[in-house]
């Protein structure tokens, strides 16, 4: 079952599903444990299950096929590679940023208009830049750019890193961005965030 024939409240449940899976200490796990978990219904997560094909059995799903078929699912059974655009506090921030040895992606690329930046920083990261960017985003491989630049700057960067040949983008830049349909786009705004959380406190 490929990622994009499954509907995006589904990924959605699936992802969530996949972090209790991780923290799971048991073999299997039962649509009923499932239930208590996540809130969900018991025929909506056999319904999300079944998408992945027959895993189910008298005595639930098992942790480790179930993971597996989730993370093949939804494309996150391969490494994918990230650069970082914008290397101020926040892009210089996950230079550093240790979560990624221990996940599906790695770091190899850091950019930044700014040459004396690129060159003053202290990475393990190699750092560039950004007039290299397509050059070493093709030559790396590189799937995924983090956008960490200003608001003025943010389309401008985003067009250079489609350009590139990049196929999703997490903006952290408080403005949404323009892109083609086949290239996905994450727009994590910090102040709406906060707003969503303070509406549920």
């Amino acid at each position: 079952m490929k990622n994009f024939e499954i509907s995006a409240p589904t990924k959605k449940r699936l992802l969530h599903l996949l972090k209790i899976l991780e923290k799971s200490e048991s073999i299997s796990i039962t649509s009923s444990r499932i239930e208590e978990e996540t809130g969900w219904s018991r025929d909506t997560v056999r319904k999300d299950v079944s998408a992945l094909g027959g895993l189910g059995s008298a005595s639930g799903y098992e942790t480790g096929l179930l993971n597996s078929a989730i993370r093949q699912a939804l494309g996150l059974d391969k490494r994918r590679r990230l650069c970082v655009v914008g290397l101020g506090r926040l892009g210089s921030a996950y230079l550093n940023f240790g979560a990624f040895n221990d996940s599906e992606f790695e770091l190899v690329a850091g950019f930044d208009t700014n040459v004396n930046r690129v060159e003053i920083l202290s990475s393990l990261v190699p750092l560039y830049p950004a007039y290299k960017m397509t050059e070493i985003i093709k030559r790396l491989s590189i799937d995924i750019g983090l956008l960490c630049v200003p608001e003025d700057q943010a389309q401008s960067a985003a067009d250079k890193l489609i350009q590139s040949g990049i196929c999703g983008i997490v903006n952290f830049a408080p403005v949404v961005l323009k892109a083609p349909p086949n290239i996905a786009v994450r727009n994590v705004f910090i102040i709406d965030e906060l707003r969503s959380l303070a509406a549920f406190l």
